[in-house]
């Protein structure tokens, strides 16, 4: 069905003077009943013919749009969907950035920045100033004496100027409180271990591996 000329299409409007309103030549008064109102001048009545014209306008848009190329990008785009990884320990992890270099191994000394979070989102600590921005790097061997093990098992793999976003469980956390990273002043870090029974959310950037 070809819709791209209207040329010859007869109207549902076939009114009986030529007005601004109706721009269709009069018809033979043959065919106009002497007294039937609308129907009458136009010899159908006026459900039918609104009823046909929104017909064909809606199938001249099926048409062209039908016509329309649809870009294959558009057509093949999907949502983002962010997948983690869960590690033996129980650590859920997701890679932000992949860095460059080296990966970290366990025994390396790497610096690293991180912040730590609630699971319900609430912060506790983080070694970089939210206000003015300036960091306090730790420092630390990637072994199981002084570093969470949860937050080790994240650290191995990545490499300098990647980021990981983690859920350690609190089993492979701070289950002695003389493991670190543990932050000095007494506020942030009685706010740190009075959540220690729970899971923490860390985001971590791994600086150097020295």
């Amino acid at each position: 069905m070809e819709l791209g000329s209207h040329t010859g299409f007869t109207s549902p409007f076939p009114c009986a003077s030529l007005s601004p309103r109706c721009p269709y030549p009069p018809e033979s008064k043959a065919f106009r009943p002497a007294s039937r109102g609308f129907r009458a001048v136009c010899g159908v009545s006026r459900r039918r013919a609104v009823s046909e014209m929104a017909f064909l306008g809606a199938a001249a848009s099926c048409v062209n749009l039908l016509a329309m190329p649809i870009p294959a990008q558009a057509a093949m785009q999907e949502p983002d969907v962010i997948r983690y990884r869960k590690l033996d320990s129980g650590v859920k992890l997701e890679d932000v950035v992949e860095g460059e270099g080296p990966e970290a191994r366990e025994g390396d000394l790497v610096q690293f920045n991180y912040v730590c979070r609630r699971a319900n989102g609430y912060f506790v600590h983080s070694t970089v100033d939210q206000f003015n921005g300036e960091s306090k790097p730790v420092t630390l061997p990637l072994d199981g004496g002084e570093m969470i093990r949860g937050l080790k098992d994240v650290i191995i793999g990545m490499k300098a100027g990647g980021k990981r976003r983690a859920l350690i469980p609190p089993e492979v956390g701070y289950v002695d409180e003389s493991l670190q990273p543990v932050p000095e002043e007494f506020g942030p870090r009685r706010s740190l271990l009075s959540h220690a029974k729970e899971p923490l959310v860390f985001e971590v950037q791994l600086l150097k591996v020295l």
